[in-house]
């Protein structure tokens, strides 16, 4: 759907596939299940983060009442959070590319 998107435009495409192909049919995640799919998607970005307060709160997060589930929004939310206090973050703000 996205063959002439911008890469902007396929990146979000590609994390929507991803979390709705590990999605419940109602379009949410356990939050055992989006832990799990940040160590297996998303370790790049989470990797040496673990001594980090704010790491450690959101993870906390999604090992408290695990019954609950997060939607497709908050999964948003957490990955972004994540990126943002990431070191990956910084190495790639430090890579200049030219085109």
């Amino acid at each position: 759907a996205l063959g002439k998107g911008s890469d902007l435009e396929k990146a979000f495409a590609t994390l929507a596939l991803v979390y709705n192909n590990s999605a419940d049919p109602e379009g949410k995640l356990s939050k055992a299940e989006a832990k799990s799919l940040l160590h297996t998607q998303f370790w790049g970005f989470i990797q040496g983060q673990e001594n980090k307060p704010k790491y450690r709160e959101i993870i906390s997060a999604l090992d408290e009442e695990s019954e609950n589930k997060i939607d497709f929004e908050d999964f948003m939310i957490l990955l972004v959070s994540l990126t943002l206090m990431s070191d990956l973050l910084q190495e790639i703000k430090n890579v200049k590319t030219t085109k």
